[in-house]
């Protein structure tokens, strides 16, 4: 992808009727980054786990995994979202300490969504290929940053005796 790519969902998404029992699992990340103001650009790649964290059908996001940067030595790297379903199968995205970030329904297959940070703004755009595929891109501009970031998740199979 350059990092000239318009920010939408690239293709027609496959609904999901269910955001949290779609992403439960173990997913593998890869994801393109670009500095659009320095030029510079990196990758991550790693793995997701979508898991559910205790009463209330709450799912702990956390990705771990292997950040290269402008051709600097490679660094461990990973983050920790939590999701709230809805009855309505969509969820809310809150992050580690449980301030909100943004909302996600998959129920067309594709969802943007706009979140506010201090003078930022990041804008998303999700899309579900398939049943084990999902693409998200966000683009974040402001005075602090002018960034571009896309990711593929895919599916992975269940770990020997653990869940999906």
């Amino acid at each position: 992808m350059s990092p000239a790519a318009p920010l939408r969902p690239a293709r027609p998404g496959r609904p999901v009727p269910d955001a949290v029992a779609y992403l439960t699992g173990r997913w593998a990340v890869e994801r393109e980054l670009f500095d659009l103001r320095t030029g510079t650009a990196g990758s991550f790649r790693g793995t997701a786990r979508f898991e559910r964290d205790g009463d209330g059908g709450r799912v702990r996001h956390v990705e771990d995994g292997e950040l290269r940067w402008d051709g600097a030595p490679p660094v461990r790297a990973g983050r920790m979202l939590g999701l709230a379903p809805a009855p309505d199968g969509t969820a809310e995205v809150t992050f580690a300490d449980g301030r909100p970030f943004h909302g996600l329904d998959l129920r067309t297959g594709r969802w943007t969504v706009r979140h506010p940070c201090a003078a930022d703004r990041y804008d998303g755009a999700f899309t579900v290929v398939s049943a084990d595929e999902w693409h998200v891109r966000w683009r974040t501009t402001g005075p602090a940053k002018d960034h571009l970031q896309s990711s593929v998740y895919r599916r992975l199979p269940p770990e020997p005796g653990g869940g999906r």
